[in-house]
């Protein structure tokens, strides 16, 4: 047998910028072209995005290549959706100069990421997250993909992008469920990593709920800094990153099972409750601890229990086609305490039995 070794040089160290202000979106135009010279645009947004009024305040008279995702959400968040974006370009004319630019919540994001990754074996994208879902987690670190018929985020790629801009008035066109929904990352954050910044949403919920433009800047700097540090040390989900899934497990299965009625964040609330009754079950946390966590996510109004129409075993199911799963089974994260996730071995992600897990499934059933 004859061999031959190709050696890949290692790629130098990158990195992008995050800007944060109320009022940033009418600028960020004028910014892109500064920042991408001779790129041509192509902006990815929804149906809710254009009916708000923040498509025509990013392009500001701008003649600019755009795809519309129709109806907006997680229905559209398959491969057919990347498929037709791809297309568009492609009539377009537009090539490896092109910046794909994500104008909108997770579900744009993540699909316009994509897309970005895969067109012509790569293009830059830029985020501009406008839901508090996007704005605290799933426009910073590079996670993109779309959903299977079978399963959450089936495809995907690891794919940086180029800027990312956070213009916390945007979240002000929300409807209420959205808005308390995408808070439960913010909440996420704080459980895994820093235990002053979930006291300081614990202080703060009055005006956060009332959507005070100078405590949403606050929170969009911390979900960031605090994503930043976990994403610049595992950029691509080795170990450390994983903590990020905190309640994403089993709230991923439920999300699924709902087959998206419910939101991410009500889904990821469930599932942090789950995180809990399993970290009491491992002796790691006590009943206080889990009623302090479940208080917060009460003001949110999210939901706190599984319903009756996803059975056990549909949840071990989908728990076992879960993307992070080894040997048919995922591992889960789990705090040692408020603001800091458990590490054992120097894993982040743990072992936890089929038996355990469906036991804390039974208990949550409402």
């Amino acid at each position: 047998m004859k061999q031959l070794t190709v050696s890949i040089p290692a790629t130098e160290p990158s990195g992008y910028p995050i800007f944060i202000a109320n009022g940033l979106l009418e600028q960020i135009g004028s910014d892109l072209e500064q920042r991408c010279p001779g790129r041509k645009k192509f902006i990815v947004t929804d149906t809710h995005l254009v009916r708000a009024g923040h498509l025509t305040a990013l392009t500001a008279g701008r003649d600019v290549s755009t795809f519309i995702i129709d109806p907006p959400g997680e229905p559209s968040k398959h491969i057919g959706t990347v498929v037709r974006i791809v297309e568009a370009m492609e009539n377009a004319f537009l090539g490896r100069d092109t910046v794909i630019v994500a104008l909108g919540g997770g579900t744009v994001g993540d699909i316009a990421g994509f897309a970005a990754a895969i067109f012509k074996r790569g293009v830059k994208v830029v985020q501009i997250p406008t839901t508090t879902v996007a704005q605290a987690d799933s426009a910073v670190g590079g996670k993109t993909g779309v959903d299977s018929s079978v399963s959450k985020n089936a495809f995907g790629a690891f794919w940086q992008p180029e800027a990312v801009y956070i213009d916390p008035s945007t979240l002000n066109t929300l409807d209420d469920l959205q808005y308390r929904s995408g808070l439960v990352e913010s909440i996420k954050h704080g459980l895994i990593l820093d235990g002053g910044y979930f006291e300081f949403l614990e202080r703060n919920m009055e005006s956060i709920l009332s959507r005070d433009t100078r405590v949403l800047e606050t929170i969009a700097f911390e979900n960031c800094r605090i994503k930043a540090s976990v994403v610049q040390e595992d950029p691509t989900e080795k170990n450390k990153r994983r903590i990020l899934n905190y309640g994403h497990t089993i709230g991923h299965a439920v999300e699924s099972a709902s087959q998206y009625k419910l939101l991410h964040g009500q889904a990821v609330a469930v599932g942090i409750v789950a995180a809990g009754l399993i970290e009491q079950a491992l002796g790691l946390s006590d009943a206080a601890r889990h009623k302090r966590i479940v208080a917060i996510l009460e003001k949110l109004g999210m939901p706190l229990s599984i319903s009756s129409e996803y059975s056990i075993d549909q949840l071990a199911a989908i728990l076992k086609r879960d993307k992070k799963a080894v040997g048919q089974w995922p591992k889960f994260v789990l705090l040692e305490e408020i603001g800091k996730a458990l590490c054992r071995n120097g894993q982040w992600a743990h072992d936890v039995s089929q038996t355990i897990v469906e036991q804390t499934l039974e208990r949550l059933y409402g």
